[in-house]
């Protein structure tokens, strides 16, 4: 039984969803205690009952504590099986957490993993669908993932509403990789888009962010979803290579002011001498611990996340993380 402090480090949902996707994995009972503790709402919300649930349909496992507000989870794992089916976070609840615990699992089922997940697909303190598309499906490829993710409709704060379909092919031979070289070239690319609100909306943002990254080549395509029954709200994402920018907006929040957000996260890593931004670091953490071989990134910064990662990854695998600081930090991943 691998024992796990739901309150260490940032002591927030990704404790939870790495731990179960690598006991599914490693076949090993994991219980975490002290789930979300110095949180405003302390416990499991249906997020992560949602994402509990995936797993455990890919295991054939049982969770015990698996109820809104509990404070502990004690997950026991079988084979991992591919399945067919759909999965309704509800409301605005995040899809691409939910798949934070999802994929690792079911790259390493007996069969294909094809499912429908409806929720929040742009939403606030999680990664929007675009970066997933575009930047961490681009770097999971180069270690030899087949994922797809198709977008089918977006979903916004407080509605939700999206629609995403998820088809992850068994990689049971994950290879290392080393992202050391700062990816210049080509334009910085990017998707503005919008629902039920005014077409001029997504326009601006796009319009905003192109004005702050005057300097640079830009591809920023314009999305409007008329209508607004099922859901309403904007955003926008830019990246290159394996950084990106993003922020959506809130009511009354000018669409300049969303779009420059945008830009000014992007620049903020563009600019640094890092090869992957903060949000892609912490993510690959399984990832790199599962593949084989060594692999090597550096990042601008050591969040919280990333620091969280490390900690739940080294306790279920036979890897260590090497962090040296220089300009900025370099993480390595070798077996102990």
């Amino acid at each position: 039984m691998i024992e796990i402090d739901g309150s260490f480090g940032e002591g927030g949902g990704q404790i939870i969803r790495t731990a179960i996707a690598l006991a599914a994995v490693t076949g090993k009972e994991v219980e975490i205690k002290n789930i979300r503790a110095d949180r405003p709402k302390p416990g499991l919300s249906a997020q992560h009952l949602h994402a509990a649930k995936a797993v455990e349909k890919l295991s054939g496992g049982v969770t015990e504590g698996l109820e809104l507000r509990s404070s502990r989870l004690k997950f026991s794992p079988a084979e991992l099986k591919g399945f067919v089916g759909e999965i309704d976070i509800g409301t605005a609840g995040s899809v691409t957490l939910l798949l934070q615990a999802l994929i690792p699992a079911a790259l390493f089922a007996d069969r294909e993993t094809i499912v429908r997940i409806k929720g929040g697909t742009d939403v606030k303190w999680s990664p929007p669908i675009d970066f997933y598309t575009n930047v961490f499906l681009k770097a999971i490829r180069e270690m030899g993932c087949d994922v797809q993710i198709r977008l089918k409709r977006r979903g916004y704060y407080p509605k939700g509403g999206g629609l995403v379909e998820v088809r992850v092919a068994p990689s049971h031979h994950m290879k290392g990789i080393a992202f050391t070289e700062r990816e210049r070239g080509g334009p910085i690319k990017g998707v503005s888009h919008s629902c039920g609100l005014p077409t001029h909306v997504a326009k601006r943002q796009a319009k905003a962010a192109e004005r702050r990254l005057h300097e640079y080549d830009t591809a920023i395509e314009i999305e409007i979803e008329e209508g607004g029954e099922r859901t309403t709200g904007c955003g926008i994402t830019l990246w290159r290579g394996y950084k990106s920018g993003s922020a959506v907006g809130a009511r009354g929040r000018r669409a300049e002011l969303v779009g420059e957000e945008a830009a000014r996260a992007f620049l903020k890593v563009s600019e640094s001498a890092s090869t992957v931004d903060v949000r892609l670091a912490d993510q690959l953490i399984p990832y790199i611990a599962l593949a084989d071989g060594k692999s090597e990134m550096s990042v601008r910064d050591v969040t919280g996340h990333l620091e969280t990662n490390m900690y739940v990854t080294k306790k279920f695998l036979d890897v260590e993380f090497e962090l040296e600081k220089g300009d900025v930090f370099v993480i390595r991943k070798g077996r102990t």
